[in-house]
């Protein structure tokens, strides 16, 4: 696989010469060829060496058994033996089939005198596929500046790299001379080496690299008992979860970059095995999150029950989903809506079926995710009859399922369309103009100001971005209140002006029953004409057209229903890009207020159900 190393390989240069002190893995044998000779078969052409040498390779390969071979020890010491300009920035080479990536690092050693102080250069080189992508040259460079920081900070606490560096020469001096007297130079380099990891930790911690990166893509090593290094190749780390389906780290960002209050988090492990990903600087605030952790709790409510501030939340659970320990879901309720994911590995090579028998003893796992073949939310497949520990178990198979990557959550989005016939709408616009130009000139005038008052706020309004406020969940006022702040108190308003109650009764002693029943229709026709008045400048933030065809909804007539739909477009909600969760959170809503909005203004509402796009790309295939 491109995102394994090839191999590890450390050099030193210095005023006493250029030596490649270990490498690792080393038991590759030096002396195969690139090219694997294919096998012999009755029908094989026979060919001379005229044509052998005609349709020979045009680049050698040195990549046998995803290792590095090919290339001598002398011939990578002298490549990688950079100069001092060289140092403390990225070096990247390529060499046919191989790509050689490192940070090399310039080491300072002073004297007792600081007068004669001395330098010399180590590098750690990583070699890679030469088709590698960017983002895994990436990592790996980092990788490398890593370890150049821990070498640097231990040289100079104490002096560890010029300890194991002179003990790796005096071991290669020693064998070198032995081979020379054998002359056998291969035995004697597998034996160099071997030697040299046996005696030397700094050996012994670049092996353990090695192994880590190729069988997990994390790294909690250790070095000289006094530096961790903690490191984490997504690429390979999320295949613990999704084999063969790289992750990249733009895709981690993106979906980190989005996280919002109302997210949630599901955990891929257990919570012992977390630790080991964190510095102990941030163990203590985990420790505090992993005992709030629920998967039925959003962020906010997270951070909240453990004391922390959501943006140290944020970060900790962007660590985890980095680290492949958690992923990114909405809240378990019984609402949410799911169906399989488009890359759930069901195929008959999967061991996902037994491991699911194992957990869930006497249930099909293709039994209870048939359930999910359309999309169904949860709430649809319990009744109020069950038993809590059947709706339990069902949610913990629900949970088991996300985990593996086999469900993805859809949510609900709204889009506002206006349909309209477009003749009736010249012609009544027509009729419209014709009307205003029976009115008088006062009345046109006054108009005209209130429009120009109007569109003047309105302009400014559509011009603010499309993204909601992040407001805090007691929130009281809204863009619409602002602009028409007797909008929402209408009700109660038009309740106070009719002379409903006893005492107000009781108050008028000098009021005749004829005075009692005409003062109400007044009443009744000033609210009328209070009302259509707030319909109007409600309106007058659409576009004609779209004015048309939400006056022929029958709930545009209704001053509440139609300012809290004004309310949300404005807002920006209505424009397919925010969930109904999302407008709940922010809004302060309710889904049921929600889901009787679109259904009384469903001519120019229309919604439909998709994936949320932050977490969308830690579950779909990504495209090659």
């Amino acid at each position: 696989m491109e995102v394994n190393p090839l191999s590890i390989i450390m050099v030193k240069s210095d005023s006493k010469g250029d030596r490649l002190l270990f490498r690792y893995p080393y038991n590759v044998p030096q002396h195969q060829t690139s090219v694997i000779p294919s096998r012999k078969t009755p029908y094989s052409i026979v060919q001379n060496g005229d044509d052998i040498l005609q349709n020979a390779p045009p680049a050698v390969s040195h990549i046998c058994f995803d290792q590095l071979y090919g290339i001598s020890d002398d011939v990578l010491a002298t490549l990688f033996a950079v100069k001092s300009e060289l140092c403390n920035q990225k070096f990247e080479l390529k060499v046919n089939d191989v790509r050689f990536v490192s940070h090399p690092t310039l080491v300072k050693i002073e004297s007792e005198d600081q007068k004669n102080s001395a330098f010399f250069r180590i590098n750690i080189v990583f070699a890679l596929h030469a088709q590698a992508s960017y983002s895994i040259v990436k990592c790996y460079y980092e990788l490398s500046k890593r370890i150049g920081v821990a070498l640097l900070y231990e040289e100079r606490r104490a002096g560890y790299l010029s300890n194991e560096m002179k003990m790796m020469v005096a071991c290669i001096d020693e064998v070198a001379a032995a081979a020379q007297e054998h002359d056998n130079a291969t035995s004697g380099n597998v034996n160099l080496f071997d030697t040299i990891l046996r005696d030397s930790s700094l050996a012994q911690f670049i092996k353990t690299i090695y192994q880590d990166l190729c069988t997990t893509g994390l790294l909690n090593v250790t070095m000289n008992q006094s530096v961790t290094l903690s490191f984490c190749l997504p690429q390979k780390a999320h295949q613990f979860h999704k084999k063969g389906v790289i992750v990249e780290p733009e895709a981690i960002d993106k979906c980190l970059h989005a996280l919002k209050p109302y997210h949630g988090m599901l955990l891929l492990v257990d919570p012992s095995e977390l630790l080991d990903c964190v510095p102990p600087s941030g163990a203590r605030m985990l420790l505090q999150l992993i005992e709030a952790y629920n998967p039925l709790k959003s962020l906010q409510n997270m951070a909240s029950d453990a004391d922390l501030l959501i943006d140290h939340v944020y970060q900790l659970v962007g660590h985890l989903v980095y680290w492949a320990k958690a992923t990114i879901i909405y809240p378990l309720c019984e609402t949410n809506v799911y169906v399989i994911a488009p890359d759930a590995q069901l195929n008959i090579h999967s061991n996902l079926s037994d491991k699911f028998s194992t957990k869930f003893p006497g249930m099909s796992l293709f039994e209870v995710i048939s359930d999910f073949s359309l999309p169904t939310s949860i709430g649809h497949l319990t009744t109020p009859l069950q038993h809590p520990a059947r709706q339990g178990r069902l949610a913990q198979m629900v949970l088991w399922m996300l985990q593996h990557h086999l469900l993805m959550q859809l949510h609900t989005y709204v889009q506002f369309i206006a349909s309209y016939d477009e003749e009736e709408f010249h012609s009544a616009l027509k009729e419209d103009h014709s009307e205003e130009a029976r009115d008088t000139g006062v009345e046109q005038e006054h108009q005209q100001v209130m429009n120009e008052k109007i569109n003047a706020s309105c302009s400014s309004l559509a011009n603010a971005s499309s993204q909601p406020l992040a407001v805090p969940m007691n929130r009281k006022h809204s863009l619409s209140e602002d602009l028409y702040p007797d909008s929402l108190t209408l009700a109660s308003t038009t309740s106070n002006t009719r002379p409903s109650s006893a005492s107000h009764r009781s108050n008028i002693s000098h009021s005749s029953v004829g005075q009692t029943a005409s003062s109400t229709d007044n009443d009744e026709s000033i609210a009328s004409m209070e009302d259509e008045d707030k319909i109007k400048r409600l309106l007058s933030v659409f576009d004609e057209c779209d004015r048309k065809a939400i006056l022929n909804i029958p709930a545009a007539s209704n001053p509440e229903d139609l300012a809290l739909m004004v309310r949300l477009w404005q807002a920006g909600y209505f424009k397919g890009e925010h969930h109904l969760e999302e407008i709940m959170y922010f809004e302060n809503l309710r889904r049921s207020q929600l889901l009787q909005l679109v259904d009384k203004f469903r001519g120019v509402l229309i919604i439909y159900e998709t994936e949320d796009p932050a977490i969308a790309s830690l579950y779909t295939v990504p495209k090659q």
